[in-house]
């Protein structure tokens, strides 16, 4: 027997994570830092807290609050959206309130990233929210302001008029005190790709509202990445940060997609495709391309976040494809880079809580958080952001992405793309991978309904209703059949054992496969052990012994979360 996938588990691990990894002298405030390999285990505050994580933590709680249909954790999303409607100054722009652990006070805009998702989801719940829909206008009008539009090429053979808008940011920080200081920066580099963060939300705004200003906006930094920065090449390779690659992506072929424009569509695809040729087969995306040697290379769950989102984008332009990458990221290293176990952590709940530092339960308040920074077959919990609250923010989005296409409506028929447990008015699906080849329909009401088929489900394939084999007659890849209330219909193939080599990291991983799920791989890892899914296997878990702190409990200048 082996572990099967659970899409509402992994939504209420998260859920517990973010309802429980916040600071109630500080009105629930996010902690990002976790250091579970401390003596004992701590959480801190950073200036972060209080920037990006209000808002992507507000968007993931809902996300996650949505999956599971429950009003469990108002009062932590009522807290955060408190929080993301403080601190707001020149430009329209958002900044941080000055705490003990805040030094400059600044605003980010690769935070307005984060912040401007947020708003576009308090405006959508909230329509009498007058103040967040002035925040949200105020702050792409009075980010537009604040652009380099470059207008005329002046090159040695004449000057040339730009056709499209170009825009960017003078710089990657704008000083609450002071403005644009130019002898200041993150220190990340890759302004062009950093500051481009904001382009999904820019679109959403526009699809929202019709919001002509936020269209530009949106044009004008697709515009500079794509042409003048020369972050990618010809191939749409690049060097540098795959999150805020990968989400880029994500924002152009929305955008192509809502302006009918190829070129976006084509280009952000693009990028997509290229990442995907540097990940490996079951979903572990580098965090960095082409910066450290392969062999230094982790994988930030942000970064499978962005592919699952940016597949179904893809999906969404046509090119259905892309539902194998969505069904294999998110059940297999997405899955395994959530924390389901922390025996391993040692706790003292006598030390009180002070100078923005938590001990209390870490063990039981970390349980659904998600790693920055995983091996294949591994966390290290020694590792700076090992556990990382960015990730814990973004992972929901890609949860909420795949549970609303569990099963899509198409041509008037529900096709089931993504096998795993879900209920509808309409339907309920089962699914028995990886234990058997065997997904399951049950009908509550007359209608046409069916699955979506995939390579690995091999050619020996057949169509059963109600215990009885019927025609399966395929088309476009899909295979279907009208249902009355009460009918089963079962989608029954060989499922066997397929064990494949793959280089992953600059290491030889062995990968044992059942259908879509990689239930082994070898060689094992160290301290969390992952792919740990074969049942009649004893499993193994770190103790405290087992792993070391290495002391490094501040970031260091090239670790800060600006």
């Amino acid at each position: 027997m082996f572990e099967q996938f659970d899409i509402k588990e992994c939504a209420a691990l998260v859920h517990h994570y973010i309802t429980s990894m916040v600071d109630e002298a500080q009105d629930n405030l996010p902690y990002w830092l976790l250091l579970p390999n401390k003596k004992p285990a701590e959480a801190a505050h950073c200036r972060v807290d209080d920037a990006e994580l209000v808002g992507s933590w507000y968007e993931g709680l809902v996300c996650a609050m949505q999956v599971l249909g429950t009003d469990e954790g108002e009062d932590i999303k009522q807290s955060l959206r408190r929080h993301i409607m403080k601190s707001w100054g020149e430009h329209g722009l958002r900044f941080c309130e000055k705490y003990p652990w805040t030094h400059t006070v600044h605003s980010s805009f690769h935070e307005m990233g984060y912040i401007l998702p947020a708003l576009n989801l308090i405006t959508t719940e909230y329509p009498d929210d007058a103040e967040a829909e002035q925040r949200v206008a105020e702050l792409i009008r009075g980010m537009r302001s604040l652009v380099i539009e470059r207008k005329v090429r002046t090159f040695w053979s004449g000057d040339f008029e730009e056709s499209e808008p170009i825009y960017e940011f003078p710089n990657d920080v704008f000083l609450k005190d002071g403005g644009f200081d130019l002898t200041r920066h993150t220190g990340r580099g890759e302004q062009s790709i950093r500051n481009a963060l904001m382009l999904p939300a820019l679109v959403r705004r526009y699809e929202l509202k019709n919001d002509e200003v936020a269209l530009d906006l949106a044009k004008g930094i697709a515009n500079y990445v794509l042409g003048p920065s020369r972050y990618f090449n010809y191939k749409m390779e690049f060097f540098g940060h795959v999150h805020s690659a990968a989400w880029f992506a994500y924002g152009l072929v929305y955008l192509g997609r809502l302006t009918e424009n190829e070129n976006y569509i084509r280009k952000g695809k693009g990028i997509y495709d290229y990442i995907r040729s540097i990940s490996s087969d079951f979903g572990w995306v580098p965090e960095y391309a082409q910066w450290h040697p392969v062999e230094e290379e982790h994988c930030e769950t942000c970064c499978i976040r962005d592919m699952i989102i940016c597949a179904n984008e893809l999906v969404n332009c046509g090119y259905s494809e892309y539902w194998n990458d969505m069904n294999l990221f998110i059940r297999n290293q997405f899955t395994e880079n959530q924390v389901r176990y922390t025996g391993y952590v040692t706790t003292d709940n006598s030390k009180p809580d002070e100078n923005g530092i938590t001990y209390r339960d870490i063990d039981k308040r970390m349980l659904g958080g998600f790693t920055g920074g995983s091996e294949p077959n591994s966390i290290s919990l020694s590792r700076f952001r090992s556990i990382a609250g960015c990730c814990v923010g973004t992972a929901p989005t890609a949860i909420k992405t795949v549970w609303d296409n569990c099963i899509t409506k198409e041509n008037n028929c529900f096709i089931v793309n993504i096998p795993c447990e879900k209920e509808t008015e309409v339907l309920k699906t089962e699914s028995m991978i990886p234990n058997e080849g065997r997904i399951r329909i049950t009908a509550r009401e007359f209608c046409c309904a069916g699955f979506r088929l995939y390579d690995w489900m091999g050619e020996r394939i057949s169509l059963h209703l109600n215990g009885k084999k019927i025609p399966a007659d395929i088309e476009s890849g899909i295979v279907k059949a009208d249902l009355n209330e009460g009918d089963v219909l079962e989608l029954i193939f060989d499922l066997e054992t397929v064990v494949v080599k793959e280089k992953v990291r600059g290491i030889d991983f062995t990968v044992c496969w059942r259908g879509c799920d990689v239930v082994e791989l070898t060689p094992k890892g160290e301290h969390v052990r992952l792919y740990q899914r074969d049942l009649s296997k004893p499993k193994y878990y770190p103790t405290a012994d087992d792993v070391e702190y290495t002391g490094a409990s501040n970031l260091g200048p090239t670790q800060q979360k600006q």
